[in-house]
């Protein structure tokens, strides 16, 4: 029995062991892609949008080739703030990073910025486009306030949430184009943010519901009788949650279908201009998906409403040669 024991003893030092040379290369690899990243900010934050947000990663390539390395600088700034909630343990954790991107905004201001890839990018992005600072702490506040009320009570204050999070992001592209003045674009790029927020939202809710969590807000899915905790359960088998997926999505439809009409009142034809179509091709992803909800009747737990769409580079390109979204 102590043979026994001891055995057991010298085999979970040596797993002891074992774990923390893993821990100790997990820290060395970060830290050295950290180092990598310092070195070229750019490349890591095109690395970041390549393995982390697929759909951005293909409308990069539209952008004039001088401003790609400022978009993929904003979108891995974006990502990295909209993967807070769920990186941190506590809401107190995710108020030191959001503080941390406070600060690094205003020392992006002050020409000091910290040793962060994705800092120094925005940085050097910064000298050659006009990207405001309050747009950056726009994204970062509302990201802050999210770790406290991540469920939204109202369709209202989930919009309120979207512009100030998608909506912003898409004012920060068209600054990084120098179009930020055209009141045209920015009230098309408001409605598409929104319209892009819902339709993530509803992409992820299978996820969240596994976590037990909500993405709907509470007035819609109220109003069609839907029990969380049986989504929690029973997914799309819970009573009423088609409808209010579909309710939802109908949102989300109607803010880009105004987007698309306002290009139209202006004489347009729908169609964006050459200079403006890379910030409007964020709404082909979107389209895409709703289409794909609606053909399975808005079951947004479907497994094939979560599968890449093979049409999605086409479409893009496509999108862009027309200038429809």
């Amino acid at each position: 029995m102590l043979r026994h024991l001891g055995a057991r003893s010298a085999s979970a030092a040596h797993r002891g062991a074992r774990a923390t040379r893993s821990r100790l290369h997990s820290t060395h690899s970060s830290a050295s892609q950290t180092d990598t990243g310092i070195q070229d900010p750019f490349a890591y934050c095109r690395d970041i949008v390549r393995k982390r947000d697929y759909e951005a990663y293909l409308t990069s390539y539209f952008y004039p080739r001088e401003l790609q390395s400022g978009f993929y600088a904003l979108r891995a700034f974006y990502i990295e703030l909209s993967t807070v909630q769920e990186a941190v343990s506590n809401p107190t954790l995710g108020k030191m990073r959001t503080q941390f991107w406070r600060d690094a905004v205003k020392g992006i201001q002050d020409d000091r910025p910290p040793k962060h890839p994705i800092a120094l990018a925005l940085h050097q992005a910064s000298k050659r486009a006009n990207l405001p600072a309050y747009h950056l702490k726009r994204i970062i506040d509302a990201r802050d306030a999210e770790l406290h009320s991540p469920v939204h009570l109202t369709i209202d204050s989930l919009i309120a949430h979207a512009e100030s999070t998608s909506s912003t992001f898409l004012y920060l592209l068209l600054s990084l184009l120098d179009l930020s003045s055209s009141s045209l674009y920015s009230h098309a790029a408001s409605h598409l943010g929104i319209s892009s927020s819902i339709a993530t939202l509803l992409r992820a809710l299978p996820y969240h519901a596994s976590k037990g969590q909500m993405v709907i807000p509470a007035d819609i899915t109220a109003r069609h009788g839907v029990s969380q905790e049986e989504v929690f359960r029973r997914g799309g088998n819970a009573q009423g949650i088609e409808d209010a997926v579909f309710q939802f999505a109908t949102v989300a439809n109607d803010h880009l279908m105004t987007a698309v009409q306002m290009f139209k009142d202006e004489g347009l034809e729908g169609k964006v201009p050459v200079g403006a179509r890379s910030v409007f091709l964020n709404g082909i992803p979107v389209r895409i998906y709703l289409e794909r909800l609606e053909s399975v009747n808005f079951n947004a737990f479907d497994p094939s409403v979560q599968l890449r769409s093979w049409k999605l580079p086409w479409r893009v390109w496509r999108g862009y040669q027309k200038g429809t979204f």
